[in-house]
């Protein structure tokens, strides 16, 4: 297959006029006065309908994609959060009562049922979802709930601290706990831990407004509690709560015993008596930390050569964003934090950020969030933008693959072996780790949100017993209590994408699949991978999975099946 990429990032308009740019709601209302008085007498009509409608909401997300770009790049600058509250507080809820009589009017329309079983059966099953949740009541509390949930962006881009007379943001402190200095590492990690629960009480009140306005709009939309709204609200056609309790379990039965495996070893190596949090980046055989690339610069370049040697049209992506600029990857004060791929569904070239120190986990930040790129760019030729947007189960493999599938090339990223056989057991050692950490913030989300009105402290009870059941054993956290009991509030998801986070472990089962049939067969792998992405979300999860080669499928067998498979790859490298 080839990816068409003569008009990706240029913008055309058939539907809104040359001018148009939005400012106010006076900039939208004729479109959604057009759409909503139009009439629909025939399938034809119906389908420009949606051409029209879906350019007009291309448009709107791409206008407010830019505000939360500059506002996540710069989120000191008074200006840029204006612009985002103003669409926010001022446009979006204006929007929303219109969208849902567009919906109503697809709805209404006898010829939206003939689509219904093609292409678009997702994107008709989430317009019924969306009529069935939407309440006008809730349309102001929504907007409140947007403005609240990027405060967590301000309050943690705000933290840094002070070492050796430098002072440092936290990612970039966190790059000193991979030092061979445990003493040094231990004072690092303990004014990052001070300076977080600095802002403990802060973050605790953010999260306790949070879960109300949620639980209220659930309970308005006629829900027991959010969870269940959640479910219905993202599109999860595919898979239930009980599913995702099955999974918790599943982690802790097939993936906490090798995550204690390596604890163990790591203690050993080490020749320590217990293991401290502050010990588990560091090398555990004394060396210095890996350094993959000199400077973001570098990091885009080779990750661009990297993915040539894969297949040329996935470089071909990538190098069309750093033609374009879409990058913005070094870690700085006054930069929210965590790294993206956000999609821009006008012109086609998403935008990644990030916070990168120089660490092997940004090379992999760097190669996850170009699969969501690639993925974005694959998915551009479907007609409309709601076809586009995937589900994350589906977003997220596409970029868990592509951390696995470079790694068969970071040769170009480490040229002694040594070295590169240092950073394939790191990777693959965080893949074990992660999926605990997954269990855990989907587990205790689960908790949050069916028990709204908890307290603080015993919300600190519940994370630190789930924390207790999906952790290693081997990590002593004696005098360290409090952070334990909060670790939550690193997790940028918990803050502002609610259930957004058991889809990782998902993903990641389906990449490490992804990885195998590689190592096996990498030019049919590259083509279902491709093939697969270009489908956006015109299948299930089920049958995208199915086109890229492997299952959707999170029982304790399989799951057991692939942690050998791993386990397998770990003993080999050490």
């Amino acid at each position: 297959m080839t990816i068409a990429l003569e008009n990706i990032g240029k913008v055309y308009h058939k539907y809104l006029k040359p001018e148009f740019s939005i400012t106010c709601w006076d900039d939208l209302k004729p479109y959604y006065d057009d759409l909503n008085n139009r009439p629909l007498l025939s399938e034809q009509e119906m389908m420009q309908w949606l051409q029209d409608r879906s350019e007009l909401e291309s448009a709107l997300q791409e206008d407010f994609a830019w505000r939360y770009i500059r506002m996540s790049c710069d989120n000191t600058n008074k200006t840029l959060q204006q612009e985002y509250t103003n669409f926010v507080r001022d446009i979006e809820p204006l929007i929303a009562p219109e969208e849902n009589k567009l919906n109503q009017k697809l709805l209404d329309c006898p010829f939206h049922e003939k689509l219904a079983n093609t292409e678009y059966k997702n994107y008709i099953r989430s317009i019924k979802q969306r009529v069935e949740i939407f309440r006008e009541e809730n349309i102001h509390l929504q907007s409140e709930l947007s403005d609240k949930q990027q405060l967590f962006g301000q309050i943690s881009g705000t933290q840094t601290i002070e070492n050796n007379g430098h002072e440092l943001t936290l990612p970039q402190a966190s790059a000193l706990l991979k030092s061979t200095d445990r003493n040094l590492r231990e004072n690092i990690y303990r004014k990052i831990t001070e300076r977080r629960l600095k802002d403990k009480a802060t973050l605790d009140q953010l999260y306790t407004e949070l879960i109300a306005l949620r639980n209220q709009i659930a309970l308005n939309a006629g829900f027991k509690n959010y969870r269940d709204y959640s479910f219905v609200a993202m599109n999860r056609f595919d898979y239930t709560p009980a599913d995702c309790f099955r999974f918790h379990d599943s982690i802790e039965s097939a993936i906490l015993p090798l995550v204690n495996d390596l604890e163990k070893n790591r203690k050993k190596t080490l020749g320590y008596d217990e293991l401290r949090p502050w010990d588990l980046a560091v090398d555990p055989t004394g060396k210095t930390p890996l350094k993959p690339f000199e400077n973001s610069k570098q990091m885009v370049e080779k990750t661009i050569c990297c993915m040539d040697e894969i297949d040329s049209e996935l470089a071909q992506c990538i190098s069309l964003l750093d033609k374009m600029n879409r990058f913005d990857l070094d870690s700085r004060k006054g930069k929210s934090p965590g790294g993206y791929n956000y999609p821009l569904y006008e012109s086609g070239v998403p935008f990644i950020f990030m916070n990168s120190t120089g660490q092997l986990r940004d090379l992999v930040t760097m190669v996850h969030e170009s699969g969501h790129a690639v993925h974005a760019i694959l998915a551009h030729k479907l007609p409309f933008h709601e076809l586009k947007s995937c589900p994350s189960e589906v977003a997220e493999l596409a970029s868990m693959s592509m951390e696995l599938i470079t790694m068969e090339h970071w040769h170009l990223f480490f040229s002694d072996a040594e070295e590169l056989r240092r950073a394939k057991l790191e990777h693959l050692s965080s893949l074990i780790d992660i999926l605990p950490w997954i269990a855990v913030i989907d587990a205790f989300q689960h908790w949050v949100y069916e028990n709204p009105t908890h307290t603080v402290a015993e919300r600190e009870s519940a994370f630190n017993k789930i924390y207790t059941r999906y952790s290693g054993k081997e990590i002593n956290w004696t005098g360290l209590e409090n952070v334990k009991a909060n670790l939550w509030q690193k997790q940028i998801h918990v803050f502002d994408s609610p259930f957004y986070y058991i889809e990782y472990g998902m993903a990641q089962l389906g990449a490490i699949a992804i990885w195998k049939n590689y190592r096996e067969n990498p030019e049919k792998t590259i083509r279902q991978y491709k093939e697969a992405l270009t489908l956006g979300y015109t299948q299930t999860i089920g049958e995208i999975y199915n086109t890229a080669g492997i299952r959707f499928d999170f029982s304790a067998k399989y799951i057991s099946e692939l942690a050998q498979f791993i386990s397998e790859e770990i003993k080999k490298l050490n």
